[in-house]
């Protein structure tokens, strides 16, 4: 080889690796971790924990929201919170959400509930978790009386959860879009809680199984607020929860703009109904939206 074909062959060589970054950021990486509400697979949980998280840290999932607190003991699934964030800051995994059981506390004293959130607040930051989630309402606290009183109770937490240094949201379910003269449970929430103190977690199922107005309509008329969303499909027969991709939803024209929503964390769940197995559901669902929704977030 002369020294021109040399010169040549090198100048090839070099414009290829320069060429090579802009060939790969031409496939952004994603902006948000990969999330998992561990209720999906609460039975693997109550069975194996460490096992579960490993296969589902093997699985792409990077961040987890958590349930099932147990605030008499501060742990979760069995581990005090602070050996909980180190199993899971072994795994390289975090949880920055948790949904805790409030709706005991709905009918109960102010100072009840003020206690219950400050041991809630411990465990929340003990484990390294930015929100504390309401996550549920009993079939008979779903009168527009209890919305009134679930909106003071909001507020209530979501001042005590802010002064802590923590974010406080609230998820939906259908129930909150049902009609009753004239107005809906969700309509009281959003009327009578503070923006500030009280963000919300958006199940993008529930709204388009039983919402009449879309996910993107919602965010539209509450920009900023939807911190979380929950990712689930559902069955284009029974409109019970399914694998992602095997339903009805689609995701791509579904989804609403991240920064218009004010998107933190997303989680992908399926609460129930699996096609074989709950570990075997999460990997197919992880593996469909890492390949046509991951690109949107």
């Amino acid at each position: 080889m002369n020294r021109r074909q040399f010169m040549t062959q090198t100048g090839m060589a070099s414009a290829a690796a320069l060429l090579a970054p802009a060939v790969f950021s031409a496939v952004p990486a994603p902006k948000y971790k990969m999330g998992l509400q561990l209720f999906t697979i609460r039975a693997n949980m109550a069975k194996d924990p460490l096992g579960s998280l490993k296969a589902a840290r093997d699985m792409g999932y990077e961040d987890l929201e958590i349930y099932g607190f147990d605030s008499t003991k501060g742990s979760y699934y069995g581990f005090k919170a602070a050996e909980f964030k180190k199993i899971l800051g072994d795994l390289g995994l975090t949880a920055s959400s948790g949904h805790y059981d409030f709706a005991p506390f709905l009918n109960q004293t102010d100072d009840a509930l003020h206690a219950f959130v400050d041991r809630c607040i411990e465990g929340a930051k003990a484990a390294g978790m930015q929100y504390i989630t309401w996550p549920w309402l009993a079939p008979d606290q779903r009168s527009l009386a209890h919305f009134r009183l679930l909106a003071k109770k909001l507020n209530l937490i979501g001042q005590q959860v802010s002064d802590a240094g923590l974010g406080f949201a609230y998820h939906n379910h259908d129930f909150e879009f049902r009609e009753q003269d004239g107005q809906t449970g969700y309509d009281i929430i959003l009327k009578e809680t503070d923006p500030a103190l009280v963000k919300l977690q958006m199940d993008l199922y529930w709204v388009m199984h039983s919402s009449k107005r879309s996910p993107k309509e919602w965010v539209r008329n509450q920009p900023g607020r939807y911190v979380m969303w929950h990712i689930k499909d559902m069955d284009k027969v029974t409109r019970d929860y399914t694998e992602l991709g095997n339903g009805s939803i689609d995701y791509t024209m579904v989804l609403p703009d991240p920064a218009e929503s004010g998107l933190k964390f997303y989680y992908l769940e399926q609460g129930g109904n699996f096609a074989q197995a709950p570990m075997k559901s999460i990997a197919d669902s992880a593996a469909y939206f890492k390949k046509h929704l991951q690109r949107f977030l």
